[in-house]
């Protein structure tokens, strides 16, 4: 069995339960999420949209699309948006996206690649599928740099892996200048420590 399939199955278990699991930080990071999303606009894509956490937050006028590879997690999401016009869920990995180049206009993740099985992999299809000159907005946690802090996450990184596939270790920025995203273009702004952190990005191809 893939990496891939691995985690979807691992996220597909606790999806019924995931809201509630993620209820203790959700106060915070609802803040952090209506921050990030006042920057997206017209024909926009979410990646790993989960069980829509994010979608009460998006601006009225936004065409959204939303992919996830857990099918369970879809289902939770398009029950959310049914009453929506504007909304069209579907399932598809991040690492292979079925959408031409240069298909939207902002592209959005929140908490998404601690679990892409090939980070950089997601993240040169971000830029791809992005437009010249679009926006990513990305609210991820990463791997601290903070002497003693980042050596203990790396150490029970395995906790969180095993359980749900999620990493707390990634290194994130990195990846994106491995993914060919311009330092220049790419703005970073703690939110919480040096783990959480907001990433607004400047689509120049």
């Amino acid at each position: 069995m893939s990496t891939d399939n691995k985690i979807a199955k691992r996220y597909n278990r606790i999806a019924g339960i995931y809201d509630m699991l993620e209820a203790p930080m959700e106060k915070l990071f609802s803040k952090w999420r209506r921050k990030m999303l006042k920057g997206a606009s017209g024909k926009t894509l979410e990646v790993g949209i989960g069980t829509g956490k994010n979608i009460p937050h998006y601006p009225k006028d936004v065409e959204l699309t939303g992919i996830d590879f857990s099918p369970k997690m879809v289902e939770i999401a398009r029950r959310k948006t049914k009453t929506s016009d504007n909304v069209k869920i579907l399932e598809m990995d991040a690492e292979n996206m079925d959408f031409s180049d240069d298909s939207f206009d902002t592209v959005v993740t929140s908490c998404v690649f601690c679990s892409v099985p090939n980070p950089v992999k997601g993240l040169q299809e971000i830029r791809r599928v992005c437009k010249n000159g679009g926006r990513v907005l990305m609210l991820e946690h990463v791997r601290s740099e903070k002497k003693g802090v980042g050596q203990l996450m790396d150490a029970f990184n395995f906790i969180p892996v095993h359980i749900y596939g999620a990493n707390i270790n990634r290194r994130t920025y990195e990846n994106l200048l491995k993914a060919g995203f311009n330092s220049q273009h790419i703005n970073v702004k703690d939110l919480w420590l040096d783990i959480v952190k907001l990433i607004e990005i400047k689509n120049f191809k």
